[in-house]
C-alpha cells in the first residue's frame, strides 16, 4: 500500500521538542479529510511522537454496533481510516457493541431503536466481521466485545458511571433536544448510551477514537470519562458522512441509495457510474484506500478540466478492484466500455425463452424493460428498441424466435436480453 503523504501547513510541537517531519507527515495523512479534536493535526502528531518516545504505538478505537447484517460503502469510511492507522503500524482496536447494540445508538434517531436480542446481535456481528476482512488486516486487529465488561457491571458500578455526568449535559445531545422540543419520548436507557460508549474508551485505553461526524457527542464523552479516570483523553477523529448514489441523503439501505459490500462487481460499477459528478472527489477521498498523494492528483485533474466521466470510470474500477479483485475490475471495466462507449452488446446477459410469437410491447413489459404497455410503446416510438442491432419502431411488431437462432433485444442504452427458442 502507498504510504506517500503530504505535509501539514503548521509544525506541531510537544513540550520543548520539535516533532520530526516524518511524524508530522504521518499525522497529516492519518487525519486527511477528518475533523480532529482538540487541536487538529497538531494534537495527533504530538500524540504519535509521545508514543514513539515511549516505545509504543497508538491504540486506535473504532466501535461498531452490529444492528444490521449488510454493510455498504458508507460503513467503510471509518473502517478504511482504521486500516490506514494499521498501515502505519498502530494498534487497531475494533469494539463490537455486543451490549450497546441491544440498547441502540440514539444518534440521528427521532425515536428509540427497537431492542435486539443477543442471538440477533451475535449473528450480525459474525456477518460484520466476515465483510470487513477485505478492508482490515485481521492478523493484527484487536477485536473486543463490550458485553465483556458492560454486561458484568452491577448496580453500584452503573450508578458510579451515571454520576460522572449530568442529565443536563446528556439532553444537550442534539437528537435528545429535538425530540424533547417535539414532545417525543426519550427513554432513560437511551441516556446511558453515550456513557457506555465512552466507558469503552476507558477500558481499552484508547489514544484515538475514530467515528463519523455524527458521533461527536459520544466520542467527546469518552474523552471526559478518560480524564475523570486519570487517563490522557483520547483524540477524536471524525470523518464526514458519505452520501448515497442519489447525491442527497446519507448512504443507507433504507433510502435505496447504497453500494453494498456484497453487491456484485457489475452492480458496484453501475451504481458508481450513477453518482453525481460533485461527489467524485469525496468518494475517492473517503471510500477508497488511495493515499493523499493519489487523491491530490485527482483533485488537480478535476481542477484542470479533466472530463468527470473519465474519473468516474476510474472510481468505479477502483471500488470494484478493492471489493472484488483485479480480475473482476478488469472484466467489468471492459464490459462497460464495450456496451456504453462502443454501443456493443455485453458478452454476458440474461436470457428469455420465447415459446411462441409475442407482441413486442408485451415482451418489453414481461422482461422488465418497461413498467407498462404505455412506456413500452414510448420506447418503440422513440427508436430506443433494437433487435439484433436493427431499430424497431412498429408498435404492432410481433417477435418470433427461429428454432436455430437467438435474438438480442435491446431497450435504451443499457438493457439487453437474449431471446432463445424452446
Amino acid at each position: 500500500m502507498d504510504n506517500s503523504i503530504r505535509a501539514p501547513d503548521e509544525a506541531p510541537t510537544s513540550g520543548s521538542d520539535k516533532i520530526p517531519e516524518q511524524i508530522r507527515l504521518e499525522a497529516a495523512e492519518l487525519s486527511r479529510g477528518a475533523e480532529v479534536l482538540p487541536d487538529g493535526v497538531n494534537s495527533l502528531a504530538a500524540r504519535i511522537w509521545d508514543a514513539r518516545r515511549q516505545g509504543r504505538v497508538l491504540r486506535v478505537k473504532l466501535g461498531v454496533d452490529p444492528t444490521g447484517s449488510q454493510l455498504h460503502l458508507g460503513h467503510t469510511v471509518v473502517l478504511r481510516r482504521l486500516r490506514r492507522f494499521q498501515d502505519f503500524g498502530h494498534q487497531a482496536v475494533l469494539i463490537i457493541g455486543g451490549f450497546t447494540a441491544r440498547i441502540g445508538d440514539p444518534t440521528g434517531r427521532n425515536s428509540a431503536r427497537p431492542a435486539l436480542d443477543a442471538e440477533a446481535v451475535a449473528t450480525n456481528a459474525a456477518s460484520f466481521l466476515d465483510q470487513v476482512r477485505g478492508i482490515l488486516c485481521m492478523d493484527s486487529l484487536e477485536v473486543r466485545n463490550n458485553a465483556e465488561w458492560l454486561a458484568a457491571m452491577d448496580l453500584t458500578a452503573i450508578i458510579q458511571l451515571a454520576a460522572t455526568t449530568t442529565v443536563n449535559r446528556l439532553i444537550a445531545k442534539e437528537q435528545f433536544g429535538q425530540r424533547l422540543e417535539q414532545h417525543q419520548p426519550v427513554g432513560l436507557h437511551e441516556l446511558f448510551y453515550p456513557l457506555l460508549q465512552g466507558h469503552d474508551s476507558v477500558v481499552v485505553k484508547a489514544d484515538v477514537e475514530i467515528g463519523g461526524t455524527d458521533q461527536r457527542f459520544n466520542i467527546l464523552q469518552g474523552r471526559e470519562l478518560q480524564q475523570q479516570a486519570g487517563m490522557e483523553p483520547q483524540i477524536a477523529l471524525m470523518l464526514p458522512i458519505l452520501e448515497g448514489t442519489d447525491g442527497k441523503r446519507k448512504m443507507s439501505k433504507t433510502f435505496d441509495n447504497a453500494i453494498a459490500l456484497r453487491d456484485s462487481a457489475e452492480d458496484v460499477f453501475a451504481k458508481t457510474m450513477r453518482l453525481p459528478d460533485a461527489l467524485l472527489l469525496k468518494f475517492f477521498e473517503l471510500a477508497t484506500s488511495l493515499s493523499g498523494t493519489d487523491v491530490q492528483a485527482i483533485r488537480e485533474a478535476l481542477d484542470a478540466g479533466t472530463n468527470p466521466m473519465q474519473l468516474k470510470l476510474q472510481l468505479a474500477r477502483q471500488l470494484v478492484l478493492e471489493l472484488h479483485g483485479t480480475a473482476a475490475a478488469d472484466k467489468v471495466s471492459a464490459e462497460w466500455v464495450q456496451v456504453h462507449s462502443r454501443g456493443q452488446a455485453p458478452s454476458e446477459m440474461p436470457s428469455l425463452t420465447v415459446t411462441e410469437p409475442v407482441g413486442l410491447v408485451t415482451l418489453l413489459v414481461s422482461c422488465g424493460f418497461a413498467q407498462s404497455n404505455t412506456r413500452a410503446r414510448e420506447l418503440i416510438r422513440s427508436g430506443a428498441v433494437t433487435m439484433d442491432g436493427v431499430k424497431v419502431q412498429d408498435q404492432t411488431f410481433v417477435v418470433s424466435v427461429p428454432d436455430d437462432a437467438t435474438i438480442i433485444l435491446k431497450a435504451g442504452k443499457r438493457q439487453f436480453i437474449r431471446l432463445v427458442p424452446t
